[in-house]
């Protein structure tokens, strides 16, 4: 009893504010410079083969069908600058053939340095079609007409290295996809020195996820090289470096030396896809940071907590923007 004879009354939390109820606001889109300007793309555009974009050489000895495709999303340009400057040099296959194709030509002419964003894709994203069930839908895009033109190439070829660069900071890395095969080609490369295995986005199959990739009976394989910020110069300097080491272990221009290393390999347990509008994460998480405990909350999905599901989960290329039924984030463990 209190010296006022009453008990003493427990002492209640306010209820919480609304504001306090409500996730992070998004981040802005920070500001970006373009280290490295958007190549002229005008002497390549036609192709030589009778389909635009797309080039080919023939040693005319044995050897595999080896293809670089870049410019999936027209604002990825860094990829494409690496295969001008190849085809301004004149490549030359020492054994198979040898392609180079910029893919979404389409998207690309809609590059605005002062929009730099809003190039990705024209109608929709064209990393999400490659299925051909998908395609003999009657539904029509720029992307899917492209696309159809183009399915029939890839169905020859035997090893493919596809280049694109990220929106986020990340640490630069190369995705095997679902199958061995893919993982193997990405050491062999050995550039950069993360190799992340998944199964892909729920929106659509990427191109390494088409079907002559991930089939082993096709004995074809793919890997996709995420180089680093779109437009920064080092993005372009590393992009000419994996190229350069594809090609070599390829032995379409020469043998390539070991880097020394061994590439850390990553697998995705769990693929977050943005359930509401809203998914925010609760700072700016940078790809490749690792969370070294079971449980933290990275994000909020309206009123859902996003957590590790183990310790030591990597975050692989968080998307601080994510729409509703998009990729926000791939959470992966280390494995080698």
């Amino acid at each position: 009893m209190t010296s006022a004879g009453r008990e003493p009354q427990p002492v209640r939390a306010p209820a919480p504010r609304l504001s306090e109820t409500l996730p992070p606001t998004p981040p802005r889109l920070p500001t970006f410079t373009l280290e490295i300007p958007p190549p002229d793309l005008s002497p390549w555009v036609a192709g030589n083969t009778g389909v635009p974009g797309l080039h080919q050489f023939d040693s005319g000895r044995p050897g595999p069908h080896v293809a670089v495709s870049a410019l999936m999303h027209g604002n990825e340009y860094a990829g494409a600058i690496v295969l001008a400057d190849l085809l301004r040099e004149g490549v030359t296959p020492r054994r198979g053939k040898l392609s180079l194709v910029f893919l979404n030509l389409a998207a690309f002419a809609r590059f605005d340095s002062e929009r730099p964003i809003a190039s990705r894709f024209v109608d929709e994203d064209m990393n999400r079609l490659w299925r051909r069930d998908t395609l003999d839908q009657p539904a029509a895009s720029s992307e899917r007409d492209r696309v159809r033109s183009l399915i029939g190439f890839f169905d020859t070829v035997d090893v493919l290295l596809d280049l694109h660069s990220m929106l986020w900071p990340s640490d630069p890395l190369v995705l095997s996809g679902p199958s061995e095969a893919g993982c193997a080609l990405a050491r062999e490369i050995g550039t950069p020195p993360l190799i992340v295995s998944d199964s892909g986005h729920a929106g659509g199959p990427r191109l390494i996820d088409y079907e002559r990739f991930v089939t082993p009976a096709t004995g074809a394989r793919a890997c996709l090289l995420e180089a680093g910020q779109h437009w920064a110069e080092a993005t372009l300097a590393l992009t000419r470096k994996a190229v350069s080491r594809f090609l070599g272990a390829c032995d379409v221009l020469g043998s390539v030396e070991a880097t020394g290393t061994y590439p850390r390999v990553a697998e995705v347990t769990e693929c977050v896809t943005a359930r509401t509008t809203s998914l925010t994460f609760l700072r700016n998480f940078r790809g490749g940071e690792i969370i070294p405990r079971q449980g933290t909350v990275i994000a909020l999905d309206g009123p859902e907590e996003i957590r590790t599901p183990y310790d030591d989960c990597m975050l692989i290329m968080p998307n601080h923007r994510a729409a509703r039924g998009h990729t926000a984030v791939r959470l992966a463990r280390v494995v080698a």
